[in-house]
């Protein structure tokens, strides 16, 4: 091994694994590692390794530089092969770390805060003109939401969505330039990024999105943008607090009772009774036609047409009541109308059939009457 005899110190060798006994031996300190393994051994000197005081010692690496001295003690120890613990051996650590149930990483919240911001609510895709707003500050892409509509598709949490009446387009200020620090839009008054460190709001009336910082610097009744005029209640909050977006829902819930109120006052005043009309209005019914409202038009027109007919008439006959129809209404005869200088007899024969007894009927033709043939 080239140890220097007037070097040499004596040394304590210990392998519990190869059930060798403590053996000394007298060895060189500027000696490396793996001469002393190969001296020792006869086998492939990879199998094992020493350790000193606790350190695994480095094959390469020499006796000096683990201060290894005068009757100190070396173990020999040998590798366990694909363990991964120090030495060789598995340690504590890789098993339970082998079985530990892994913890899902921690989303950063400014990244969450940011993506509400930037992305729609509903396919998590960045923002693209046309965008709409929801009646709860909720932001989409105009597209996928007209989809999820169709489709029929909308998760629970936008249930009150029912049509595009409950969605509102907004006009989104770009960034010149790109993106700052991940916003893509801004203020166009303040030129305060839309990144949720600040609150905006979309305006019902014209759908401009501004800041609350430019409506409550600049006081103006209308739209600092386009000037339109509107009120407290067209300012819906985009992404608001929990108390916010309660208030927003009770206020949707509001309008939607009063809508309800007066369409159905609307229908109940357009309903005439005792007009002669049965209780049917003409004007109302053009109005409200069609099968949404349940009024059957044509069936009101040829009911008032009936009885304008039977009035200008004056026929004192009644009719029987046959399908619920009104008893008093008078059928229509030709002789009621005759013109003047007019026999009734002749004129009602262009409309009927009178004395077929005189009259001889063949398979291609009605014949005169026997006496003019």
């Amino acid at each position: 091994m080239g140890f220097r005899a007037n070097s040499r110190v004596p040394v304590l060798i210990h392998s519990p694994d190869c059930g060798m006994s403590t053996r000394t031996l007298t060895l060189d300190p500027e000696s490396a590692v793996v001469d002393v393994k190969r001296a020792l051994l006869p086998m492939d000197e990879n199998l094992f390794y020493f350790s000193f005081n606790g350190k695994v010692l480095d094959d390469a690496a020499k006796l000096r530089d683990f201060g290894v001295s005068r009757l100190s003690t070396l173990v020999l120890r040998m590798r366990v092969l694909g363990g991964g613990g120090d030495g060789g051996q598995p340690s504590r650590d890789c098993y339970l770390n082998m079985y530990a149930e892994k913890k899902p990483d921690k989303v950063d919240p400014n990244e969450q805060r940011l993506s509400k911001w930037t992305t729609c609510a509903l396919s998590s895709e960045p923002l693209k003109p046309p965008c709409v707003v929801d009646r709860l500050g909720n932001l989409f892409n105009k597209e996928a939401l007209v989809e999820g509509l169709i489709g029929k598709k909308l998760p629970k949490a936008f249930g009150h969505i029912k049509g595009l009446k409950d969605m509102m387009k907004i006009e989104l200020e770009l960034i010149s330039g790109g993106e700052s620090a991940g916003a893509m839009f801004h203020c166009p008054i303040t030129g305060l990024e839309f990144n949720g460190k600040y609150k905006f709001f979309a305006i019902r009336t014209c759908g401009h999105v501004l800041s609350a910082k430019a409506l409550k610097e600049v006081k103006a009744s209308g739209c600092l943008v386009c000037h339109k005029e509107f009120g407290e209640g067209d300012k819906i909050v985009i992404n608001g607090s929990e108390e916010e977006v309660a208030a927003m829902r009770e206020r949707m819930e509001e309008e939607r009772v009063k809508l309800k109120e007066k369409k159905a006052k609307r229908v109940k005043n357009g309903a005439l009774e005792g007009n002669g009309n049965d209780g049917v209005d003409m004007d109302s019914t053009r109005k409200l036609s069609g099968s949404k409202h349940g009024i059957d038009t044509k069936g009101a027109e040829k009911t008032l047409a009936k009885t304008e007919v039977n009035t200008k008439l004056g026929n004192g006959d009644r009719v029987p009541k046959k399908d619920g129809a009104n008893p008093s209404a008078k059928r229509f005869k030709a002789t009621d109308v005759t013109p003047a200088n007019a026999t009734k007899e002749v004129y009602a024969s262009i409309f009927i059939s009178s004395r077929k007894s005189d009259f001889k009927e063949t398979y291609s033709c009605r014949s005169l009457p026997l006496g003019r043939n």
